[in-house]
């Protein structure tokens, strides 16, 4: 990976965060923090509210409460660089573009049909390099498998290098051994370059493995803490049964 970057982030805070639609409650008095250095997972039943979380610390959807952003010395940082990997990526399947063709375009500053320049190639290349995916810089959209589309929304999320990285279920439809391997990314990212990551995820047994601490939102927080702590609780067995995966050490 490239050098180590310094994130001048220190935590993001949700205080009493709360989201209502249609005199719907789709969130209610959240407050938590996901600091740099560490992986976030947010885990809950369907409709529990987890992206809506994710939307209001994005700034796109109206909230009650505050999502403060603080640096080291504990001081309020109004804007800070996010990064955002979607659940999937639309496109035509029967487009010639290329995965250099839509770097190119998302940072273009020349006409899109003289392609990218020397510097741009080399900076689209580094990107793919700190996905695990410099090999597919050449591959059509169409042509990659749904594992390898994610780590292109992940280089893509990366550039710039981000102070807090979100991933809302970024590997839906992705086989196993392409889960492992994604999750191995994100936390080498996470040590490498100390942003702060939360990913919204179903998969309880990776989420225990490579999380530092695990949110159980289920239209509030309904627990927090590390993957062990919160799987052990009532709060888990009421909304996951009986089923309490719990780490097997080694991998964070």
């Amino acid at each position: 990976m490239g050098d180590m970057h310094e994130c001048g982030l220190k935590c993001v805070a949700l205080e009493q965060v709360g989201v209502k639609k249609g005199g719907q409650v789709l969130l209610d008095d959240v407050s938590l923090e996901l600091r740099c250095g560490g992986i976030t997972a947010v885990i809950g039943a369907n409709g529990a509210g987890k992206t809506t979380m994710l939307r209001a610390i994005l700034g796109d959807q109206r909230h009650t409460g505050r999502v403060l952003f603080s640096d080291h010395n504990g001081n309020e940082v109004e804007k800070i660089k996010i990064g955002y990997v979607p659940q999937k990526l639309d496109f035509d399947v029967s487009s010639p573009v290329s995965v250099t063709d839509l770097f190119a375009a998302v940072g273009a500053r020349r006409p899109a049909f003289l392609g990218p320049g020397r510097a741009r190639r080399d900076h689209i290349r580094t990107c793919l390099e700190q996905a695990g995916c410099e090999a597919l810089a050449g591959r059509r959209l169409g042509e990659l498998s749904g594992g390898e589309l994610q780590r292109i929304m992940l280089a893509l999320a990366l550039d710039p290098i981000p102070d807090l990285l979100i991933l809302d279920e970024p590997v839906s439809g992705v086989d196993a051994g392409g889960l492992e391997q994604f999750y191995k990314t994100v936390s080498e990212l996470r040590r490498h370059y100390h942003m702060a990551i939360v990913l919204v995820s179903h998969d309880l047994e990776l989420v225990a493995r490579y999380a530092d601490n695990v949110a159980l939102i289920g239209g509030r927080l309904l627990a927090y803490g590390p993957p062990d702590y919160v799987y052990a609780g009532d709060a888990f067995k009421q909304v996951f049964g009986g089923l309490q995966p719990l780490p097997k050490g080694g991998a964070r």
